[in-house]
């Protein structure tokens, strides 16, 4: 078993949708001879993408899993999403990953989504290999898209194959480490002599890879320099070291589709792909404290493991997918949940083959495994031996960046869209669920449009539950801006005792979000200390509907500094009453005025964009804070009123024909401007009639 983590690749196949990653894994499976047909994206038919949303949509939305044999080296695929709806997933499953994969499609070149799947790997601090995968597609250019990523990505990019010919006419590569040709017909493989019209390319491009290479390797340096021919063990190793220590990104090429130099992948991530015994041990806390403890990959120490997925299946309920970072685990048995205190029984291992599962007897360091039915485990959690306990920081789900009100479409449904929706939430951790007490709405956030579109889908399908989604309303508050002091009398007789509460108090406008202050300055008991609470939660709950239009009145401050009351018609209930009088009284005098919710959006999009996503920004009401340049794009930070970005996605999406993305959160209340304020008090009292 000491052997099988050195035996083992996890690789993440990263990058934008569309670039060819699910086709990629298809190929490098049945090449293996893993499948018995080929899958195809487009026919629906790929053992990497089944959900039926991802087979309407022919794109991934969730990661999958499946592994092959190759020179007694299991090598794990996990097929991650490109699409920026499904990044969060794409995040989390990096964590099981000790290498990443990146593809890169020839015509396009690197897109936001490339950058930010490269930046997810350099989070992880994971080695990366380039795939410049569509190199037989027409305007297709090998050397554009790779001067694309020199000039982006860091590490640096580094060539390791050319391609022989271009667009319709690519037939194979050129191997720079070995200096032969590699062509393909119908699959197979040829190795021949490098076609002469190459051979002076293919000569400078081997020099300046063996100096890239040599830069990871002091010895092989030197024995370079002094004019030595390195041989291709020398350069194999070298060319291991470099990648594992995150100097250079070597940089390969192909076409999945037609399966042309898929085949070299295999050699590269056996030789050049660090196993989980590369990676060495990983830092956990010890529970409740902040003392570091480490875990090697290890079969004999301690066992531990990170969930990093769950997989709500309608058949064998809940699936945990977890990577061993140490020790080994049988069949069955129990674990320690680190996160929740809780021991955690199960009856079999799992190992996730496309969307089956097979059991297994036992698994080691570096695997990647799942259980089922686990009571209290979720994703992020850490899971680990009993007598040796230990939590790992989990990566954070990415904040979401859109919301819609959800409302069922059949009456009575409320309590089902909750219990459906949480079980949805166990699988996919970036959506939330929340209730505005405001707006009485009930929010779903998701990380865009599409992202809660398949959600609404899902739901249907998995629970036969159906919504409509509508446009959030705004959650508009109400202020003051000048200071001003009234008194608050409520006095009643009706036979018998009375009731009777007199208090005077001063309301003074608070900077923003400073929320409701009381101040209580009553002397000589003229107000017994008993009501003064009371008058406290009068002017409170008053404020829950502001004068205006009935939305809640903050950032003021009340001082109570005089009053009267009655020894026998004075109650608590009599100063509440006075307290809401007063607050009511003075909010009419004291200039009131809405505010609205200011969100903090980055727009991350191409330079050619830059301007329409600026000017739009502006229409927006938006102020900008800052720019600055990310590779070949530009990042925009504003501040925009939430009433003008409910529907940003689709528009930015049409603006930057799908290459911008953006993120959006909470950042402030300001002002509603005068002549737009009218507009909402009359919209708002029409709703409430």
């Amino acid at each position: 078993m000491a052997s099988m983590a050195e035996k083992l690749r996890n690789i993440a196949l990263i990058g934008h949708g569309g670039s060819g990653k699910t086709t990629l894994a298809e190929v490098l499976l049945f090449n293996a001879g893993v499948t018995k047909r080929l899958g195809s994206v487009d026919e629906g038919n790929a053992v990497m993408d089944f959900e039926p949303e991802e087979l309407k949509r022919r794109s991934s939305i969730s990661s999958a899993f499946h592994q092959f044999e190759w020179e007694k080296t299991r090598i794990n695929l996990i097929d991650t999403p490109g699409d920026q709806n499904f990044f969060s997933d794409t995040r989390m499953c990096m964590q099981a990953a000790d290498a990443a994969l990146l593809v890169i499609d020839a015509i396009d070149g690197v897109k936001v989504q490339s950058e930010q799947a490269w930046e997810f790997a350099e989070e992880f601090n994971l080695p990366v290999m380039i795939y410049i995968n569509k190199v037989d597609r027409e305007r297709a250019d090998f050397y554009k898209a790779f001067e694309d990523a020199k000039n982006i990505f860091e590490p640096k990019p580094i060539i390791l194959q050319l391609p022989i010919g271009k667009e319709d006419d690519f037939k194979g590569v050129v191997d720079l480490l070995s200096m032969k040709a590699i062509t393909f017909a119908d699959g197979k493989a040829t190795v021949e002599e490098i076609p002469s019209d190459l051979k002076e390319s293919a000569e400078s491009e081997r020099e300046a890879l063996v100096e890239n290479i040599a830069e990871a390797d002091d010895e092989l340096v030197e024995k370079y320099l002094e004019g030595e021919e390195l041989s291709q063990e020398d350069l194999y190793a070298a060319l291991r070291k470099g990648v594992l220590n995150r100097t250079f990104a070597p940089v390969v090429c192909g076409a999945a589709v037609k399966q042309i130099a898929v085949e070299p992948l295999y050699e590269l991530f056996v030789e050049a792909m660090p196993s989980p015994a590369d990676c060495g041990p990983k830092v956990g806390y010890e529970p409740g404290t902040d003392n570091e403890i480490t875990r090697s990959p290890d079969p004999a120490a301690p066992f531990s493991g990170l969930v990093f997925k769950t997989i709500a299946d309608p058949f064998s309920g809940r699936l945990t997918v977890f990577k061993i970072i140490s020790g080994s685990i049988s069949g069955d048995g129990t674990f320690y949940n680190s996160n929740r205190d809780a021991k955690e029984r199960y009856s079999q291992l799992l190992r996730l083959i496309g969307k089956e599962q097979k059991q297994i007897t036992e698994a080691g360091p570096g695997d990647i495994v799942a259980v089922a039915k686990l009571k209290e485990t979720k994703t992020g959690d850490t899971l680990c031996d009993p007598s040796d306990k230990i939590i790992f920081k989990s990566a954070e789900p990415l904040s979401g960046a859109v919301s819609y009100a959800i409302v069922p479409k059949s009456q009575g449904d409320e309590d089902k869209i909750f219990s459906s929706l949480s079980k949805l939430m166990e699988e996919d951790s970036a959506l939330t669920l929340e209730r505005n007490d405001e707006t009485r709405e009930t929010l779903l956030t998701g990380m865009g449009q599409v992202h809660i579109e398949t959600i609404v889908e899902r739901l249907k399908r998995k629970y036969g539950v159906e919504v409509n989604l509508t446009i959030p309303k705004v959650p508009y508050k109400e202020t003051i801006k000048k200071t001003i002091s009234v008194q608050g009398r409520h006095k009643k007789q009706s036979g018998g005792h009375g009731q009777f509460g007199d208090c005077w108090v001063q309301f003074e406008p608070l900077p923003k979000g400073s929320g409701f202050e009381f101040e209580d300055k009553i002397v000589g008991g003229v107000i017994p200390k008993t009501y003064i609470p009371a008058v406290e939660k009068g002017i409170f709950e008053a404020a829950q509907k502001g004068v205006l239009a009935g939305f809640p009145c903050i950032d003021f401050k009340a001082v109570l500094y005089d009053g009267s009351y009655h020894s026998v018609d004075s109650s608590e209930m009599a100063f509440k009453i006075a307290g809401s009088l007063a607050f009511k009284k003075a909010t009419e005098q004291a200039e009131p005025t809405l505010l609205e919710p200011i969100m903090e959006v980055e727009v991350t999009t191409p330079e050619d964009f830059m301007g329409d996503v600026m000017g739009d920004l502006n229409g927006r009401r938006g102020r900008v804070l800052g720019m600055e340049g990310k590779g070949k794009n530009q990042v925009v930070r504003a501040n925009v009123p939430m009433a003008e970005v409910l529907t940003y996605a689709p528009d930015l999406r049409s603006m930057t024909g799908g290459r911008g993305i953006f993120t959006m959160k909470f950042s402030h209340y300001d002002e509603v401007p005068a002549q737009l304020q009218q507009k909402i008090i009359d919209a708002a009292k029409a709703a409430e009639e």
